[in-house]
C-alpha cells in the first residue's frame, strides 16, 4: 500500500517542519516576434520537407515555447500555423513549423529569401 503524500506533508508541517517545496511555475515571458524566431534554416532535408510536408525550419530562443512560436510565425509571415515541433540540436534550439494548406511552405520560403 502506497503512502499518502498529503498526510505526510501535513504531519510534516504539524511537528514544526517546513512544509514540502512547491514546482515552481514557468512564468510565460512576452517575448518579441523577432526575437523568438532568429532565423530560417535551409538544409537539404529542410528543402526536403518544405516539398513534401509543408513544413519549414526555424533557430528559435532558447526559452520559446511551441505556442510562442506558433503566434510569432503567424504574425511575422501572415501564415496559418498547423503545428509545430521543437528540438534543440548543436546548442540551439530549433523548430519544425508544419504550415495549413492554405500558405504553402515554399511560398512562405520564397518570400523569405530561401528559394
Amino acid at each position: 500500500m502506497h503512502k499518502n503524500h498529503t498526510m505526510a506533508a501535513t504531519k510534516r508541517t504539524e511537528k514544526g517542519g517546513e512544509p514540502p517545496a512547491k514546482k515552481e511555475e514557468r512564468v510565460p515571458i512576452a517575448l518579441d516576434p523577432y526575437t523568438i524566431i532568429k532565423h530560417p534554416l535551409s538544409t537539404e532535408k529542410g528543402v526536403r520537407l518544405m516539398e513534401a510536408e509543408n513544413k519549414l525550419l526555424f533557430v528559435i530562443d532558447a526559452n520559446a515555447t511551441k505556442r510562442d512560436v506558433k503566434t510569432a510565425i503567424e504574425k511575422l509571415y501572415a501564415a496559418k500555423v498547423r503545428n509545430v515541433n521543437t528540438f534543440i540540436q548543436y546548442g540551439q534550439k530549433r523548430a519544425y513549423v508544419t504550415f495549413s494548406a492554405e500558405t504553402p511552405a515554399i511560398n512562405v520560403a520564397t518570400n523569405l529569401g530561401l528559394i
